[in-house]
């Protein structure tokens, strides 16, 4: 049988199928004095009966008599190998009719004990017959048993591990010290994802080592005792191991991994092959006789490591069906990596593709701040639908964003994407908020008649202190006053993105300072066990108790606030991805702004250098009088240039001195080097030097050209 064979029926145990004698019975089969009644029947080849009914546990069969214990059997010990079968179904039993068994050996009844005085002729005999083993101990003929038990065990603690580790440490713990006083895992590395053909030789690292703990671990039950005292030679397999191992093309080791069989440590393969892979001092580690196994771990397409299970010189010695249990636990481990390996790949692609859709940070604009936060609706699939932003606008304003795609899967993030994209560029070209919502609902039906989303766009002024927001069929937000009162914002709802044919309607509203605006999806307020009104509701009551414990005149801090509001989530009210946004409205006062209006003349760069000035003096930065002039001046007289109607100018006095001049061309300036030869082009070259900051940005009545200096 091929190693496919060992894949497809991992809990097959069948026995050798050519060279046994009955007289060598696996598992709880005795001797007897005297043959049987009937002949023996010469061995079966491949696929017959005999192989296929030693294969089942011993039990007494209907109609059979018990045979004697402590006797001798007709025949002596087999000497062939074991051969892992893979024809037939599994655990198939022959028919009594057509098979007569009546010749073969009979199990003793657990009522009936040994006959004191029996001798064994050699320690196999004693070990099967169950003498000598110590009290407590599985009975002898149940050993067949056991190991199915064993086997379903281990693999089942096995496969409750998701990641690769869990994995690999199942299977250490499953096998140690049950079936193996100590295991070494190899493993590839790099690991190979799915279909990828590696590049480079095979290496193989050492990925974990177990021994006998302090406590013997007894889930799965053992069948085979297990000594507690520790040999030297085992106490520490990572201190004479190799932690690397190159594999040679067409070396013993290769040769091993490629059979994908398991194989005793004392077989000419294995002898070969074990040193290159544990290393020189390696060898120190392996006991004599069968008491190592060497397993190739085989995934679904290639060979992706090695186990090596090693047992005690005072314990018992592996047996040769031993290979079985072996090739199982390889098997399940393998495949179980190999899905783990898939499984990392996926989940880090979900996570860099929800990273990148969601703003690593947010900004921090003139009068107001900000805090986010968001959920996926599964901690195995951390994509989702939802999504929130903030963007900077001309005019020391900001856009608030939240949106929410109909579903939480990779298709979703990648709509999601898309779509929040769109609204960058929207809020890059200064549109109002319905015209915003128009534009995002026919970028939904160009890229599909089913791909539908809630939005809701607002942008606030700080020099104004007013809000202005458009709903695309949204939760509506809540504002938290500074007294501690809740409020549910009243924004007609309209249709989500997505419909088509639909008109967005925008409203403004005050927004007073020391106010919070709470943006979020509807995974907030909506599950199974509530409706979204019902949510809302719950949400307006814990902002007004959150604010409560801070008192009426300062506003609780941001970060805690969100925390706050997601711990009213109950166990069953996650059935949605969450994406919230929150937004402190700190406003800039009147007496830190400065406006004028300036006529397109040859006069108005003097004007404004003047006025400048002035408020510089007022505000008692006259230190940044000289630089504000010469940039004042360069930009005004570009503006002026070309404009055709008044141009604005205005200053603002925050953190930082931020000069603001607008005019109705909407062509951006650009900076470029001036020539020797040219009368012009200098003044942005200066802006550059000079300014701590400075940018245009493109109006849908014009242009603002903006620079900032420190005030220190």
């Amino acid at each position: 049988m091929d190693s496919k064979g060992v894949t497809e029926q991992p809990i097959s145990f069948e026995r050798p199928e050519t060279g046994v004698d009955p007289a060598e019975p696996r598992g709880a089969l005795v001797r007897t004095s005297t043959p049987p009644a009937t002949p023996p029947t010469p061995p079966h080849t491949a696929g017959g009966g005999t192989a296929d009914a030693a294969a089942l546990p011993a039990q007494a069969r209907t109609g059979e008599t018990p045979s004697t214990p402590g006797t001798t059997p007709p025949s002596g010990p087999s000497k062939e190998p074991p051969v892992i079968a893979g024809n037939g179904p599994e655990h198939s039993q022959p028919s009594v009719a057509a098979e007569p068994d009546t010749h073969r050996p009979r199990p003793v009844p657990e009522t009936i004990p040994p006959q004191p005085g029996t001798e064994q002729p050699h320690a196999s005999a004693e070990r099967r017959s169950g003498q000598g083993l110590p009290p407590g101990q599985p009975t002898p003929m149940r050993r067949d048993g056991d190991r199915l038990r064993f086997v379903g065990a281990a693999t089942r603690r096995i496969a409750r591990g998701i990641d690769l580790d869990e994995i690999v440490m199942g299977l250490c713990r499953a096998t140690v010290p049950t079936f193996s006083d100590a295991i070494l895992v190899y493993l590839r590395d790099p690991l190979p994802v799915g279909d990828e053909r590696p590049t480079g030789p095979v290496v193989l690292r050492l990925r974990r080592t177990d021994r006998i703990p302090e406590e013997r671990d007894t889930e799965g039950g053992g069948f085979l005792p297990a000594q507690q005292p520790e040999p030297n030679e085992l106490a520490d397999l990572s201190a004479v191991t190799a932690e690397l191992c190159e594999v040679r093309p067409g070396g013993a080791l290769a040769e091993v991994l490629r059979g994908v069989r398991p194989v005793f440590a004392d077989a000419p393969a294995a002898r070969a092959a074990l040193p290159e892979l544990l290393g020189d001092d390696g060898e120190l580690i392996i006991p004599d006789g069968q008491r190592a196994i060497l397993a190739p771990l085989r995934g679904r397409r290639r060979v992706i490591g090695a186990a090596v299970f090693l047992r005690r010189a005072e314990r018992l010695a592996f047996e040769p069906d031993d290979l079985l249990v072996a090739a199982q636990l390889a098997t399940h481990s393998a495949l179980g990596i190999d899905k783990a390996v898939l499984y990392g790949r996926e989940a880090y692609i979900a996570d860099e593709l929800q990273r990148t859709m969601l703003p690593e940070t947010l900004p921090r604009p003139t009068g107001v701040r900000l805090a986010s936060r968001y959920l996926p609706a599964a901690e195995t699939a951390r994509v989702g639908g939802d999504w929130y932003d903030a963007i900077p606008l001309p005019g020391s304003r900001v856009a608030l964003v939240v949106g929410d795609v109909m579903g939480h899967s990779m298709t979703s993030a990648a709509i999601m994407g898309q779509l929040r994209t769109t609204a960058q560029t929207l809020a890059g070209l200064d549109l109002p908020p319905q015209e915003v919502l128009h534009h995002l609902d026919e970028q939904a039906q160009r890229l599909g008649t089913d791909r539908m989303a809630t939005c809701l766009y607002a942008v606030y002024d700080p020099v104004s202190h007013r809000i202005t927001i458009a709903n695309a069929g949204h939760p509506p937000p809540v504002l938290l006053h500074l007294g501690g009162r809740a409020e549910v914002l009243r924004v007609p709802a309209g249709a989500p993105i997505g419909v088509g044919g639909v008109d967005f309607e925008a409203v403004e509203l005050d927004a007073p300072a020391g106010a919070t605006l709470l943006l979020y999806t509807d995974g907030l307020v909506e599950s199974r066990l509530r409706d979204v009104w019902t949510g809302i509701e719950q949400l307006r009551e814990k902002l007004a108790a959150t604010a409560q414990l801070t008192g009426p005149d300062h506003p609780p801090p941001l970060e805690a606030l969100c925390d706050e509001v997601l711990d009213m989530l109950g166990p069953g009210d996650r059935d949605d991805d969450i994406a919230l946004l929150a937004a402190r409205f700190d406003g800039i006062a009147p007496s830190d702004v400065a406006y004028w209006f300036l006529e397109p003349e040859d006069a108005a760069p003097g004007r404004a250098r003047r006025l400048a000035r002035r408020a510089l003096a007022r505000w008692g930065l006259e230190e940044l009088t000289d630089s504000v002039e010469l940039l004042v001046s360069e930009v005004v007289t570009n503006a002026v240039r070309y404009a055709s109607r008044p141009v604005t100018l205005r200053l603002l006095r925050t953190d930082v001195l931020r000069c603001e001049v607008g005019d109705d061309v909407p062509q951006l300036p650009r900076l470029r080097q001036a020539r020797a030869t040219d009368e012009g082009g200098r003044g942005l070259y200066l802006v550059n030097r000079l300014a701590r900051r400075w940018g245009a940005t493109r109006l849908s009545t014009g242009k603002v050209v903006w620079f900032e200096l420190n005030r220190s």
